[in-house]
């Protein structure tokens, strides 16, 4: 009876992830936190400019680094109406059949009952000591892939902010695949087999240039938080497979201002990080419908698709519109003293669980890059996207304020199944694809 008793005030203070169980008016929050109208602030409108001469009248609606981006006069932010992005119903319908079943261990990175869905659709509560994982572990099974998806091409580019100057451009692919926890795509609910319990694996092929022709990386995740990743490079000049320590995951990747960690916002275990809920705002963020932005002419594709279009200093910035939305303020802190970095900042939305906005600092507590990850609804984007209720990833840039210079992402992304083979997904075919 002590026992129980003990676990019950321990369920209470939040240390092993006990909440009110969720209910349907949760959910409905959740998915649809605009359905009573948009969040507002005085003076802003779609269509409005923030440049340095209004910057501080709406610095409440900016994240630090980006006030400061726009005072500095290196980029504008224009406003866009807020919207709902439709999430897909398939998703929706997984988080109501299993409310409540998904619940925190007694340490970070334990996650048990989960089956499918939204794991915590309940608002974040400030006196919960564990609300940011909670909200991490919402992204973490967001439907942000829609079981899987392939980005062909991805052009990055490596820019020198101070001179404007490109210095290097790479053309890829890539493909992720969900192995379990499937609501959109056959097989449902896990690809079978899967004898290692893999729960998500990324795969990226570089094409050019040419000293970089056919690397290739592999990312694995498992099911089980406690494993760490397996990750494994393939450099073409080389011709063999290495996998890569733990630690290489912080190295910049292919001499890009990105580390692997970075990926999608943060690509790491759970369990290697602290988390902390800061709070909940309205913020401008880079959500927009891709077809009515100004689009990039250079590197048209032959379908008619035009990738998002840069500017600013160094042409470092999305050039597309902000939307003012409800945000989730987490605190990611690695737990290895070690780490390249002191803290992430992550602007969740509170929609979709995509982390469009992170600044990372380093060691020392200072601002050392701000990653800004742009994202258009599935309905505005390539026709067979289409009712998917996928929150598209259309481009990226990665600013290091310290050195100046910055990388950029643009991205056309393809949510076809076919596209995304689980032959893809070995290091077999690592050695067998050049």
């Amino acid at each position: 009876m002590k026992l129980k008793a003990l676990t019950c005030v321990l369920c209470a203070a939040g240390l092993l992830g006990g909440a009110q169980a969720a209910t349907d008016a949760d959910v409905e929050k959740s998915f649809f936190p605009y359905k009573n109208g948009v969040p507002t602030v005085a003076g802003l409108t779609p269509g409005t400019v923030i440049d340095k001469s209004n910057v501080d009248q709406f610095k409440a609606a900016l994240i630090p680094s980006m006030a400061q981006f726009i005072r500095n006069g290196q980029t504008t932010l224009t406003v866009g109406e807020t919207y709902s992005f439709s999430i897909s119903r398939n998703y929706i319908d997984a988080t109501r059949a299993n409310l409540s079943k998904a619940a925190l261990g007694a340490s970070v990175g334990d996650l048990t009952g989960f089956i499918a869905g939204r794991p915590f659709p309940q608002e974040p509560d400030a006196k919960d000591a564990r609300a940011g994982e909670k909200v991490f572990w919402n992204f973490q099974h967001n439907n942000r892939i829609g079981d899987s998806y392939t980005i062909w091409p991805w052009y990055m580019d490596y820019k020198n902010m101070a001179s404007g100057k490109t210095e290097r451009s790479l053309k890829q692919e890539y493909h992720i695949i969900q192995w379990k926890h499937r609501v959109d795509q056959e097989p449902r609910p896990e690809v079978s087999p899967n004898p290692a319990q893999l729960l998500r694996s990324g795969y990226l092929k570089v094409h050019e240039p040419q000293d970089l022709k056919d690397t290739q990386l592999l990312i694995s995740r498992f099911s089980d938080d406690a494993k760490l990743d397996e990750v494994y490079l393939y450099l073409g000049f080389q011709r063999r497979v290495r996998r890569l320590a733990s630690n290489q995951v912080t190295d910049p990747f292919l001499g890009s201002d990105l580390m692997v960690e970075d990926f999608e916002g943060y690509n790491g275990r759970m369990r290697d990080m602290k988390w902390e809920y800061k709070g909940t705002v309205n913020l401008l963020v880079p959500f927009y419908a891709h077809n009515k932005q100004k689009l990039a002419e250079e590197r048209k594709e032959a379908d008619g698709f035009k990738f998002i279009d840069f500017g600013g200093e160094g042409e470092c910035f999305p050039n597309v519109t902000w939307q003012l939305r409800k945000t989730y303020v987490i605190d990611s802190v690695p737990v290895d003293p070690n780490h390249v970095i002191s803290r992430r900042t992550h602007y969740v939305d509170a929609e979709t669980y995509a982390l469009s906005l992170n600044e990372i600092y380093d060691r020392k507590g200072e601002l050392w890059k701000t990653f800004i990850v742009a994202y258009t609804d599935s309905e505005n984007h390539l026709p067979k996207n289409a009712g998917r209720g996928v929150a598209i990833n259309d481009g990226f840039s990665i600013t290091d304020v310290q050195a100046k210079h910055c990388t950029t992402g643009s991205f056309k992304v393809h949510l076809e199944q076919d596209m995304s083979p689980t032959r893809l997904f070995s290091v077999q075919n690592m050695r067998g694809s050049n």
